[in-house]
């Protein structure tokens, strides 16, 4: 009796392009839906889930304000200053007269004086 050994072929991990992390070009139609879907998880108190499509929503369209609020304010949801400090000063380098400055620059002060 002949045994046939079958080898099946494996694409190595790094040449696996469904592994490979996203490739992210200008798309502000994409930047949107990602901060209505991170609404939507942050409404429901799935903060982790939130900050992935806000932080993702920031990589497709870095110009997007509303994308950087909302990540600071997940990210503070997350006990995460720190990280929230720096998505609210991105929000202010954006659009230091918009609607939310205001709210930004006091929750930046709160931060810095450590009052979270």
């Amino acid at each position: 009796m002949l045994v046939a050994c079958l080898a099946v072929a494996q694409t190595p991990p790094e040449e696996d392009k469904s592994l490979a992390a996203p490739v992210f070009s200008f798309n502000p139609v994409q930047s949107e839906h990602e901060v209505a879907v991170g609404d939507q998880y942050f409404s429901q108190g799935n903060y982790t889930a939130a900050i992935s499509r806000y932080d993702a929503a920031t990589k497709w369209n870095d110009g997007n304000a509303v994308a950087w609020l909302r990540l600071a304010q997940a990210r503070e949801k997350k006990s995460d200053p720190q990280a929230a400090r720096v998505a609210y000063e991105k929000y202010l380098e954006i659009a230091p007269a918009g609607k939310d400055a205001a709210y930004v620059k006091r929750r930046l002060a709160r931060l810095r004086a450590g009052l979270g």
